[in-house]
């Protein structure tokens, strides 16, 4: 009698579980990937720091959470198409998916660390492919439908998310290049190129918006969420693929002019996203410590690690890149702190599914 008891309340935690699953695959957040960049992202920076171990666990972590959320985005593309066509329709939310881009070349970064070469060559292409249709997808909604959110969609950040998505192409690009055969090594360098060029001036736009709005008009808590830290995200990872490019050596004669520019350009990136970090912690200061918002888990925390990390390998690389290691330091530094970060996020993630799940199946 005991023994039946006791599986009944096994099955009705398991049906629990699966109906509590299953509620959160309909309202799964746009930006959900961005788990995958951070953590992705804290992995190469360990790696960065010969912390081999601490790299390795971060990639099996990646290795369970993509599959899983590619397979949480097609469930919900099949059983709630109107749910998501919602999400892809709405201004402020159709840049969030250029997480899945950005998530698939950190994760095809981690592998082709680990000297594989043909599934990053297959996340770099699906890569490329959600970008070349949101890219257009979410410039067109902006163009036609920007009466319905203004300048809102530009101090929330999500919009900077477009320009990590195309950067991380880059980034990935160039191991990519590396190992295709010539012919086509050297078609891919170009358009990896390009594509940080194309970054490069979708930032200058974004970022002009972004201080016309914060600079000119009112701001209130509200408009102070973590998706603020991809200002120096997006600028990170846009020094971070110019380093990356000027490493790269192979490539057609007529990229190799262009090598000073990008050279110079990836350092004033840098100067710039050094400069928001002081003005993004006086900001979580204001709306925390003097308006008194409590501080609560949304996805959105991700989009605070990833640029954390972003900061840390980008330092790194460019200390690399122009020879000078006094950079390495300050790299050393931010690496750690990227790692805290990351773990105070997933420990906020799991009491917060903690409570989520008990109170579901109280109501259920």
């Amino acid at each position: 009698m005991h023994s039946r008891s006791s599986e009944r309340r096994s099955l009705n935690l398991l049906h629990a579980v699966l109906a509590w699953i299953a509620r959160e695959v309909s309202v799964l957040d746009p930006g959900c990937f961005a788990i995958v960049m951070a953590t992705g992202i804290t992995s190469n920076a360990m790696i960065a720091e010969r912390q081999r171990g601490l790299s390795d666990a971060l990639f099996r972590v990646n290795l369970f959470v993509y599959p899983w959320l590619v397979l949480a985005t097609i469930l919900r593309m099949t059983d709630v198409r109107a749910a998501l066509w919602r999400d892809l329709a709405n201004p402020r939310l159709v840049f969030s998916f250029f997480t899945f881009v950005a998530a698939s070349d950190v994760l095809g970064l981690q592998i082709a660390l680990r000297g594989f070469v043909t599934i990053p060559l297959l996340l770099w292409l699906s890569a490329l492919a959600a970008f070349a249709v949101l890219t257009y997808f979410s410039s067109g909604l902006l163009i036609f439908r920007n009466a319905a959110c203004g300048a809102d969609l530009v101090v929330r950040g999500g919009g900077l998310l477009a320009i990590v998505g195309t950067q991380s192409l880059v980034l990935l690009g160039v191991p990519v290049a590396a190992s295709t055969i010539s012919e086509h090594g050297n078609a891919i360098v170009v358009l990896i190129h390009a594509l940080w060029g194309i970054g490069l001036v979708l930032y200058g736009i974004f970022v002009t918006h972004f201080a016309y709005r914060i600079s000119y008009m009112r701001v209130e808590p509200q408009d102070l969420t973590p998706l603020l830290w991809v200002v120096m995200g997006a600028a990170a990872i846009s020094a971070n693929a110019g380093s990356a490019l000027v490493q790269n050596g192979p490539g057609p004669d007529f990229l190799h002019t262009m090598r000073p520019f990008v050279e110079g350009a990836s350092f004033t990136l840098w100067a710039w996203a050094t400069w928001w970090i002081p003005l993004l912690v006086m900001f979580g200061i204001w709306k925390h410590g003097v308006r008194r918002i409590p501080r609560t888990y949304t996805p959105m925390l991700w989009s605070i690690v990833f640029p954390l990390g972003m900061y840390a390998v980008a330092t790194y690389h460019l200390s690399v890149a122009d020879d000078y290691p006094p950079l390495r330091v300050l790299s050393h530094l931010m690496a750690w702190v990227a790692l805290a970060a990351w773990i105070a996020t997933t420990a906020s993630l799991i009491v917060a599914s903690a409570r989520s799940l008990r109170k579901f199946a109280r109501s259920n």
